[in-house]
This record gives C-alpha cells, sequence and structure tokens, in this order.
C-alpha cells in the first residue's frame, strides 16, 4: 500500500475494507428456496432472536432476499446470533495476518455497536451496512464520521501536549490504527513520525477555520469535494 495521501485513507478504509468482510460473512452466495425456508427457521432457534424480516424490512433499505443473504452469512459467522469485539477482531485479523488490525476492529466494532451493550446483533449488523451500502451520500459520511471520533462529542481532535509539544488526539489513533493494521504490507516503509505527518495533512484539508477540530460540517464538505472519496462510495451501490 502506498502511503501517499493517507490522510484521505482514514475516510476510505472502512468503505474499502467492508468489501473484506461482506465477503468473509459469504454475502455474494444466491439464496435458494430451500435457504429460505431454512432462514425462516433458523431466525427462531438461535440465542438472539432478531426482528422479523419484515419489520428489518421497513427499517432498512434492503429487501426481503437480501435480508435473508445478509442472515445466512451472519449466522454461518455468528452461529449464536451475536458478536462480541473479540470475534469481530478475529474475523478482522484474517484479512491482516502481517499487522495488528485489533485496534482499528475495535474502532469499527463500536460503530456498529451503537447500544454501547459490548455485542453487535443482526439487527445492529444490517442497519449499519443500510447506511454504508444504501444511504445517501451523507448518510455514508456521517457513519464513517462517527466512527472516527471516537469519544462521540460531535467533533475529531487534534491535541497538542504543552509540555512535550507531542501530538495526541482521535485522529491520531485512527491514523496509528491503520498503519499497525497494514504493517510490512505499507509501501515506502514506515517511518515513526508518519502518522503525525498525515494528522496534520488531514487537519490542514479538514479543518476549515483552523480552530484544532474537525466538525461533521467540514468532514462532509471536505469529503464531497474529493473525487477519489466519491468514486469509493459508489463502488458501494451494487455490492449485493
Amino acid at each position: 500500500m502506498n502511503l501517499e495521501g493517507l490522510e484521505m485513507v482514514a475516510v476510505l478504509v472502512v468503505l474499502a475494507l467492508f468489501v473484506k468482510v461482506l465477503e468473509q460473512f459469504g454475502l455474494f452466495e444466491p439464496v435458494s428456496l430451500e435457504d429460505s425456508v431454512e432462514d425462516e427457521f433458523e431466525l427462531s432457534t438461535v440465542c438472539h432472536r432478531p426482528e422479523g424480516l419484515e419489520q428489518l424490512q421497513e427499517q432498512t433499505k434492503f429487501t426481503r432476499k437480501e435480508l435473508q443473504v445478509l442472515y445466512r452469512g451472519f449466522k454461518n459467522e455468528c452461529p449464536s446470533g451475536i458478536v462480541n469485539e473479540e470475534n469481530f477482531k478475529q474475523i478482522y485479523s484474517q484479512f491482516f495476518p502481517q499487522g495488528d488490525s485489533s485496534t482499528y476492529a475495535t474502532f469499527l466494532f463500536n460503530a456498529f455497536d451503537t447500544n454501547h451493550d459490548g455485542s453487535v446483533n443482526f439487527e445492529d449488523f444490517v442497519a449499519g451496512l443500510s447506511v454504508i451500502l444504501r444511504g445517501t451520500i451523507d448518510d455514508r459520511l456521517n457513519w464513517a464520521f462517527n466512527l472516527y471520533d471516537l469519544n462521540k462529542d460531535g467533533c475529531i481532535t487534534k491535541e497538542v501536549c504543552k509540555a512535550t509539544e507531542e501530538l495526541k488526539g482521535e485522529m491520531l489513533d485512527i491514523m496509528k490504527s491503520i498503519y499497525d493494521m497494514m504493517g510490512k504490507y505499507t509501501y515506502p516503509a514506515l517511518r515513526e513520525e508518519a502518522p503525525r505527518e498525515h494528522v496534520e495533512s488531514f487537519f490542514q484539508k479538514m479543518d476549515r477555520n483552523k480552530d484544532g477540530v474537525v466538525t461533521i460540517e467540514e468532514f462532509i464538505e471536505s469529503c464531497q469535494k474529493d473525487e477519489n472519496i466519491m468514486r469509493s462510495m459508489q463502488l458501494f451501490d451494487n455490492v449485493i
């Protein structure tokens, strides 16, 4: 992976990696009539019984058949009907054997765990996917912003320690997690100061009023002006 322009990878990576997650969950497999009947039966036998397909159809932008495909993949990976953070990390680690994806997987897990109960059920899963795969551009950017707003205070921060002048904050945590995840696949080789440099570049582009934080409005406006980000989002329009 070329690290040039990694300041935008923080936005792109959540979308690009979801292709891998969807493949892992087997979401590209066709659903037969037999599968549909089996899925209906399984809905009543797992430890966590999700809401009926009709209700989920109303709450998301998926059809009944698409929900059956999603559920089949979900229960293959999570027979109990619930995935916890450790399970989620294990699934993600398969894609990055040369790196450490655990921190980034935690950030992503927390974005799906909207009620903060330490688990993601099928309803949580399809609610997030509905936004990512079927939402408007603004919907998807709002979801990505929420992912990176780690403390959920409505902005992405960059802080500098007065005593040491060391950079810290949410965006640095995110960048470090991406570098850790890519491991030795990064090219050119990772320099220790690279994550900090890309945080500075990110804020130069997105912090339009230069107040040291990126608001949701600044984030969406900047992303909408970036052709690469806009193109990447269109790739998910026909995933399932």
